[in-house]
């Protein structure tokens, strides 16, 4: 697999929705994750991220225009002992609960499917950063349906131990914009991560489209140490 420039793969897809992204820095010191949302409707593009305990979570920028809060509000980043968990939707929750009793990260996902958005029926994408006594290793899932039938969904999980450094994996929601929208399509792809975390950071936001980007996650973990650092960047600013 070619490794891809992750500035290229965004800035050449106008509506990737929502994508997480997980790997390690290029000094090797540290596990990076990030993740972002655009929105097309007045709906989706009403949100920020907030910090919530050493987690996030979406709320409304403006309540008054909330329309739908049902697939919009919820907890991306949660954390559970010496793991991370990285998510498209209220799955987060599902996984740190049944983490937390000794299911696996797979297993803590065979309760849920895509999202009820007919026609779309948007996938949950999903990861699981685990970084203990210097080791690292991270999975990642999506539950999409069967090309649109919404009575079948397809389960994949990729598992990446020892991740080699400055490398990273990228899934997201779309393949790009459209109706219905397109889901994303095989693994998550290879890309090149590089830069101090606010150099990251910058280099995500700058390549998302500017009319559909809404909020940016990322977080920079020592491997030695389990310490971190977070940056969130959003478009609605009061």
């Amino acid at each position: 697999m070619n490794m891809l420039s992750l500035e290229t793969e965004l800035k050449g897809n106008s509506y990737p929705g929502r994508g997480i992204v997980i790997g390690k820095s290029q000094d090797g010191t540290c596990a990076v994750t990030a993740y972002f949302i655009m929105g097309r409707s007045e709906n989706s593009r009403n949100r920020i991220f907030v910090e919530d305990g050493e987690g996030i979570r979406t709320q409304a920028f403006d309540a008054s225009k909330v329309s739908d809060p049902s697939l919009i509000i919820y907890a991306p980043v949660r954390v559970l002992g010496n793991k991370t968990i990285v998510t498209n939707g209220d799955q987060t929750d599902t996984i740190y609960e049944r983490m937390d009793k000794q299911q696996t990260f797979e297993q803590s996902l065979r309760s849920r499917e895509f999202e009820p958005d007919a026609p779309n029926y948007t996938p949950r994408i999903s990861g699981i950063m685990h970084v203990e006594n210097g080791s690292y290793n991270y999975a990642m899932s999506i539950l999409k349906s069967n090309h649109g039938d919404a009575a079948s969904c397809n389960r994949y999980t990729f598992a990446y131990e020892n991740p080699a450094n400055g490398e990273g994996r990228f899934i997201h929601t779309y393949m790009g914009d459209g109706s219905p929208l397109p889901s994303f399509e095989g693994e998550p792809k290879l890309v090149e991560i590089s830069g101090t975390i606010d150099e990251f950071a910058d280099k995500v936001w700058s390549s998302l489209n500017e009319d559909n980007k809404v909020s940016l996650f990322v977080r920079y973990i020592e491997i030695a140490t389990g310490k971190y650092e977070t940056r969130i960047i959003n478009k609605n600013v009061r």
